[in-house]
């Protein structure tokens, strides 16, 4: 590979441009959270206060999210993923753009479904576009780089949709990240303009047969595997920590623990701070001491616990230290649990191992926004629902208990 020597900036910049997509990704998933605290926004949608219907705004996105990254992720092999990655942030662009112009609930779903059938591919196209780039030394920062934007995403994504939304009303906040799409649509055409990529059918050995009898009897085994399945229902837990935090945490703090939309933009960076922060010390850990099981387990444990002291705490300061905590915890745990799937599972069978961890983990918490959205409506009680998401978090630790001396 001629990039082998190679590892200047300029060198780096495709992962640079790739992580900057994901931020922009997750800019798209999780503002719309922030408007499910504004009123103008819910009588524009004519839903009033039915949280139910606005916690499908976001399971209607998880959902087409999951489905798209398990079946058209292919799309990625087989069109050149340059042009793949491309097109796809324009169409992000589009269906900003066009939610911003929207006042029918039924119509903002549809568009939310469409962003998500839209957004799964991603992360294959940027593990395609780093695996051609890059090489074997260098591909895991590489990734690395690119995954970073996630946690990024969410601690910039809340406080500039608040911002927005403070000083302009909620049609802003699609337009700006409409706007923001564009944008990276010209970082992507000049920042990749000279980079030379295959689809991958054309790639050498690709293309060569593999023996089925084999790859049956390897996936027999991983489906009579206890351990994987346990890390599977354990993945729901924390994949459904994630979307509730995501998606009724904003609401919540801003309409049970008194913060104002300008506190909440001030202060809604500091628990993804924390999470990234997590991630960075968990992963160092994980390799140092590769006690896997135990960190994955009670790192979701400890988010759990903290997630109920902020339920139980009244000073806004305290409730946000104690939504960092947790989501430093959940950092921390999340690190590693890619390693854990990895021991648990033979490589022979690790692209099926991983499509029914990520698909099922990815399915069943899709549901968490609506169920935490009726609970709050049954109930009255917002604490309820948040209760709920720390309980899930806390009883989804103790799957991982039979793994935690072998692994």
């Amino acid at each position: 590979m001629e990039n082998d020597a190679k590892t200047g900036m300029k060198h780096w910049t495709p992962a640079i441009i790739l992580m900057i997509c994901v931020v922009l990704a997750f800019f798209d998933k999780i503002s719309i959270a922030v408007l499910f605290s504004d009123t103008t926004f819910q009588n524009a949608m004519g839903i009033g206060q039915d949280k139910a219907k606005l916690g499908w705004l976001m399971t209607s996105f998880l959902l087409a999210y999951g489905f798209s990254s398990i079946f058209l992720s292919s799309l990625g092999d087989i069109f050149s993923p340059k042009k793949m990655l491309f097109w796809s942030v324009a169409s992000w662009g589009v269906l900003m753009i066009a939610m911003g112009f929207t006042t029918h609930y039924g119509t903002m779903l549809t568009l939310r479904v469409l962003l998500g059938l839209a957004e799964g591919p991603l992360f294959a196209l940027a593990y395609t576009i780093v695996k051609q780039t890059y090489t074997d030394r260098q591909q895991a920062r590489a990734s690395t780089m690119f995954l970073l934007g996630t946690p990024i995403g969410a601690f910039l994504g809340f406080p500039i949709t608040a911002f927005v939304l403070g000083h302009y009303d909620w049609h802003s906040t699609f337009f700006v990240m409409g706007a923001m799409t564009f944008v990276v649509l010209l970082i992507i055409t000049f920042g990749l303009r000279n980079l030379e990529l295959k689809r991958t059918v054309d790639l050498d050995g690709v293309g060569k047969r593999v023996n089925l009898k084999t790859h049956l009897n390897n996936s027999k085994a991983l489906f009579t595997n206890s351990a994987f399945w346990l890390l599977c229902i354990f993945n729901i837990a924390l994949m459904t920590y994630l979307w509730g935090l995501n998606s009724w945490v904003p609401s919540y703090l801003i309409q049970d623990k008194g913060l104002n939309l300008k506190e909440f933009g001030i202060y809604s960076s500091l628990p993804f701070i924390a999470m990234l922060i997590g991630e960075v010390i968990g992963a160092f850990l994980s390799d140092k001491l590769g006690k896997r099981a135990i960190q994955v387990s009670g790192g979701l444990l400890i988010a759990g616990i903290f997630m109920y002291v902020m339920v139980i705490a009244t000073n806004p300061m305290t409730v946000i230290l104690a939504m960092s905590l947790s989501a430093m915890a959940w950092g921390f745990g999340v690190s590693a649990v890619f390693a854990l799937l990895a021991r648990v599972t033979t490589a022979d069978v690790g692209a099926t191992a991983g499509g029914i961890f990520n698909g099922l983990g990815n399915f069943a918490s899709a549901v968490a926004p609506v169920i935490i959205g009726a609970i709050v409506m049954q109930t009255g009680s917002f604490n309820i629902g948040i209760t709920f998401l720390a309980a899930v978090a806390v009883i989804g630790s103790f799957f991982l208990i039979p793994l935690l001396k072998r692994y």
